[in-house]
């Protein structure tokens, strides 16, 4: 399935401002038709999945920016409800079209740049006790499933699959990996060992990572888990966490996208940078 791009750029590029401890959660409140622009825009684009606007949303989040707890889990709820309604929209056309749960690290409600790291310094307990509540109130807004993504270290990854089967819904699980590691620096063998148990994963793999390193992960994660991949990196640029800037030129090259179904990908998209346009040109060239 073709999945869709970075929300974040694609919303930049529309004119909004996404510089707060939020990100891109800070328009369900402000302007959810500009969310709901952006899903319909990757799904005339040709993507077959869109990814909701969760990723940095949590109640303990929101809650801190001012909202009151029921606001705040209503938002975190909405994220879902968007996107379903865009796909709803669309719905008269005979294409297959999901909704995934973006579900983030716990780094990145932080919003200091250790999603990218790991290592929070917390115990397995008190991940779960941030994880379990999010997982649940996403799951009763109806996604697909859930998108877990951009996981930077194989420790949450063991705290978060058994939540996410207790919760039921089908998953995929992506880390953001430095070569053959994780952002922590475990070894992808070990990370995707985690996964390989759990009956309710429908995918393994990458994402916002740099395009060249997707298909040396996706080897390893089919060898160790079975499972279909899950593949979509970022553009290739750097990105400066301290100062919230990107560097560098893009290296997103769909060109590479059938030696990634090669490998065992059966999700392939893009991540932070990569937009509508890349996301046609990705449809067409798996299509072709």
């Amino acid at each position: 399935m073709i999945l869709d791009g970075g929300l974040s750029n694609a919303l930049e590029e529309r004119g909004h401002d996404l510089s707060s401890d939020l990100w891109t959660a800070a328009l369900l409140a402000a302007a959810p038709e500009e969310i709901a622009a952006v899903h319909r825009a990757y799904f005339l684009a040709g993507a077959q999945v869109a990814t909701t606007a969760s990723y940095q949303a949590s109640v303990p989040g929101l809650v801190r920016a001012g909202l009151e707890k029921v606001q705040a889990e209503r938002l975190v709820r909405r994220s879902v409800e968007v996107a379903r309604e865009v796909r709803d929209e669309l719905s008269g056309d005979g294409v297959t079209r999901l909704v995934a749960a973006s579900v983030g690290p716990y780094g990145a409600v932080l919003a200091d740049g250790s999603e990218y790291r790991g290592r929070y310094g917390l115990a397995p307990a008190a991940l779960r006790d941030f994880h379990l509540p999010r997982l649940e109130l996403l799951a009763t807004a109806g996604p697909d499933l859930f998108a877990v993504e951009t996981i930077p270290d194989a420790d949450e990854a063991a705290v978060l699959v058994p939540l996410l089967d207790e919760v039921g819904l089908p998953y995929w699980l992506s880390y953001s990996t430095d070569g053959l590691r994780t952002r922590a620096g475990q070894p992808l063998e070990d990370a995707y060992a985690v996964v390989a148990d759990s009956p309710h994963a429908v995918a393994t793999g990458v994402n916002c990572c740099a395009p060249e390193e997707v298909g040396a992960a996706l080897e390893v994660a089919a060898r160790v888990t079975g499972r279909p991949g899950v593949a979509y990196p970022n553009s290739g640029e750097g990105w400066d966490s301290g100062t919230h800037t990107w560097s560098g030129h893009t290296s997103y090259d769909v060109s590479l996208a059938p030696a990634w179904v090669a490998a065992g990908a059966s999700y392939v998209g893009g991540c932070c940078r990569v937009g509508p346009r890349d996301i046609a040109a990705l449809a067409a060239t798996l299509a072709g």
